[in-house]
């Protein structure tokens, strides 16, 4: 079951490559989460673990680059908002490989916590400078 659903009404942000983006970004989530939760192989959850870092960096550093582009005012927040949840994942990432943490439901509900909270307030906040 999907722990997190792309929807235009909550998530959208009318801006084109962010809302492609962040709906792959879902994807990657639930795949992770998924697997996870129903004792898939800890190489299998690895590997998609590292597959969505890798994606959330990506997309950190193409929204970013967008925003400066255009002048958005609030783009120090933000970035600092991309900044620490990269830690986390960077943090999380590490102790996994290291045998030292999994990933568990509650991971999967951080991360959902996190964009259900950063989408709406930090991503809606550049449609206007970002269309």
């Amino acid at each position: 079951m999907a722990l997190i659903t792309w929807t235009a009404e909550k998530y959208g942000t009318d801006v084109g490559f962010a809302d492609q983006e962040h709906k792959v970004l879902f994807d990657l989530l639930n795949k992770l989460y998924d697997e996870a939760t129903s004792g898939a192989a800890r190489a299998t959850i690895g590997a998609s673990l590292d597959a969505l870092i890798a994606y959330v960096v990506d997309h950190f550093a193409h929204e970013e680059k967008e925003m400066v582009a255009k002048g958005f005012a609030g783009y120090e927040r933000h970035k600092a908002e991309h900044v620490a949840l990269v830690g986390i994942c960077a943090d999380l990432q590490k102790k996994f490989h290291a045998g030292e943490a999994d990933v568990t439901d509650e991971v999967g509900q951080m991360v959902k916590g996190w964009l259900d909270s950063h989408i709406p307030t930090f991503d809606m906040a550049y449609s206007a400078a970002l269309k």
